[in-house]
Order: structure tokens, then sequence, then C-alpha cells
């Protein structure tokens, strides 16, 4: 067991974030994966919940908080009993660390390692260290974000791990918020990241960076400090040293809180409208074998947002396609804005109205089929 340091404000409110989080870990239904060929393996050591470990202060102050929490937090098996029923385990959450060696930075091995020891130092087991070879598409932060992501669900398979927790703060929230308002990603990307998303948890998104500072100092803990942060050829570098403070200077404090409590409301938003147009999508949408149809009476009746959500959740069920806003407008006008045009042209898919449908169909059905 870790020693326990003097509990100040600092090391007070990221354990309770934790405390918060694993409770509702250890209590809610176990993330499935989406390829139901890769069930859990754990033929070797076993966690419960993972840290993501980099050894930077947010993740150092997440995996202190969960070494001391996770033996106090109560966890709920899923192997049913004799009777049927669910048994509780009283023992806590077994809690590991797993590392990522991007290969990135010269002595990513050393800086790996002295990780690895630190959450061993805090009581922390199974502790991985996994190195990743990182692509290049998308850009390099985005290629090393794809690659990272990949190895901790891997890592989870590997160790039946029910959760892996991510050390995202409300900086982080702020600066993803504002990277999507930039982009003009839409109100996905506005949406920020969610406190939890499927088998990653982000326990410290309601706490700032600085919270995060002081639990290492005031723990005795000393981060290793990414270079790549400072570097202001990244957009979220110059987002955090340049584009915050100014709007904190100008516009005054609390911006970045002002934009994570955006980002909440708009994932609550986005939610319910999904859930609308899921729930509509039964009664618009006609499957068949060459594809699907959209009634165009059912899309008019709807608001621009219900309507483009029916266009976008008809094309990514039935052809696993996103698309993008420009793609989704130039359909809504199939729609809006009728006068006899011909078929629209999706990546794979062709569109066309006719007898008061939409119909969407592979692009190759439709050269088959004229």
């Amino acid at each position: 067991m870790p020693s326990r340091p003097r509990l100040t404000p600092a090391i007070a409110d990221v354990r309770r974030a934790v405390r918060e989080a694993l409770a509702e870990i250890a209590t809610g239904p176990r993330s499935e994966p989406k390829d139901p060929s890769a069930a859990p393996a754990t033929t070797g050591a076993s966690a419960d919940v993972l840290v993501a470990l980099s050894g930077g202060p947010d993740s150092l102050a997440l995996a202190a908080a969960t070494a001391f929490e996770a033996p106090r937090v109560g966890s709920t098996s899923k192997e049913r009993g004799a009777g049927g029923g669910l048994s509780t385990l009283d023992g806590g959450l077994r809690a590991g660390a797993v590392v990522i060696d991007h290969g990135l930075q010269a002595g990513s091995a050393e800086v790996a390692a002295a990780a690895a020891a630190q959450a061993e130092a805090l009581g922390l087991s199974p502790v991985i260290v996994r190195r990743v070879v990182v692509g290049t598409e998308g850009g390099p932060e985005a290629a090393a974000r794809t690659a990272r992501y990949a190895a901790l669900a891997e890592v989870a398979r590997e160790t039946g791990s029910r959760a892996v927790l991510v050390g995202h703060t409300l900086d982080d929230q702020a600066e993803t918020v504002l990277l999507g308002l930039a982009r003009g990603s839409g109100p996905l990307s506005l949406q920020g990241m969610e406190p939890r998303a499927g088998l990653y948890a982000r326990p410290l998104l309601g706490l700032r960076r600085e919270s995060t500072e002081a639990f290492c100092a005031d723990s005795g803990l000393s981060p290793w400090i990414d270079p790549h942060n400072s570097d202001p050829a990244f957009s979220r570098v110059r987002i955090r040293t340049t584009v915050l403070p100014l709007l904190e200077r100008e516009l005054g404090p609390g911006v970045a809180e002002a934009l994570t409590r955006t980002a909440d409301q708009l994932r609550e938003d986005s939610a319910a409208l999904d859930h609308m147009a899921e729930e509509q999508a039964e009664d618009l949408a006609d499957h068949a074998e060459a594809g699907i149809s959209l009634s165009v009476s059912g899309l008019r009746a709807n608001p621009a947002a219900l309507r483009q959500r029916l266009i976008r959740l008809a094309v990514s069920s039935e052809f696993d396609v996103t698309l993008s806003r420009a793609q989704t407008l130039e359909v809504a006008r199939l729609v809006t804005d009728w006068h006899g045009q011909g078929p629209v042209s999706l990546p794979g898919i062709t569109v066309v109205r006719s007898g008061g449908v939409l119909h969407f169909e592979a692009a190759a059905d439709r050269q088959n089929h004229p």
C-alpha cells in the first residue's frame, strides 16, 4: 500500500473524483468488445481497472489516487453463482497500469521504464509497458492517438480489465472544444470528451490541470514533463499556451469552465436528438435488398437537426459510411429544395428521389440496375 501523504485540497479533490469514477465502474455494466472474437484473455496478470500512465502530472496524479482508492471500492463480479445472482466482492478493485511507449522521442524507452517504476512504487499491479508503431495517417497527433488507444484496448483485453482510466482534465476538455470550434467540426467535436465512453473513463475531467500538478507536488511525486507539450508546432499546444490565456485575459477568468459547460450541454442535447432520430427511423425507414429508403414527407415534417440526423443514421447503419455536413445537406436538398434534380452521388452510395421516398443504395447496385 502506498504511503499516505498529508491530505491537502488538491489531494482530496483528485481522490474524490477518482473514488466516484471507480464506484461507478464497480457497480456498472462491463464494456463489451465490439468484436465478439476479441473476448478478454486473462491467461496472464489481471486487473479490474488500468491507469493509462505517461508519467506526466495528470496521469501520475490519477495513478496515485487510483492506487489509494481502488482497494477501498467494492467490486461486482459478472460471474453468476449457483443461485444465478451476481456475487459481490468486498476486496476492492484490482488496479494496474499500462504505459505506452510511442517511440517518437529519443529516450522514450527510459521514460516509459521510469513511469512503470513509479506505478509499481505506488502499488499498482500489473504494470505493463507496451511499445507501439505510430503511422502517418491524419498527422502525427492523430496517428499517435490511434496507436495509443489500440494498444490500451489490447492490454485491457489481455488483463480482463473493465475500464481504462485516462488522465484528461478540464483544461484538456476546453482545448478540445476550442479545436473543434476552430476546425468547424460540428456538434460532435464541440461535445468534447465524455467522462465515460465505452472502455474509457476520465475521472479528472472536472478538475483543472493545476490540481493534478499540486497533487504531485503535495505527494512528493516527480512527474515527467513531455517536451511535446511546449512545442508550438502542435495546434493543441498553441491553444494551451496562447489562445486560452489570451481569452482569459481579454474576457476574464472562467473561459475554460464555460467551454466545458457548453460541451456538457451539447452532449446532452445531441444524445436527446439522436434518440429521437432512432425512434423516428423505425417509422420512416424501409429496408430493402438493394438498400434503404426514407419517406420524403416524414423527413420534410422534421426540423433540420432531426432531418439531417435521419439521413446520416440511414447511411451509417446501412453502409457504414459517415457523411460530412456538406454531403448531408446535399442529400437534404432532395427534400427541401426539390425541383426534379437527378441522383446525389456519395462515396460508394447513390441517393435518388422517386415515388415520395429517398432511396439509398450502393453505387455498384445502381449501375447494375439502372
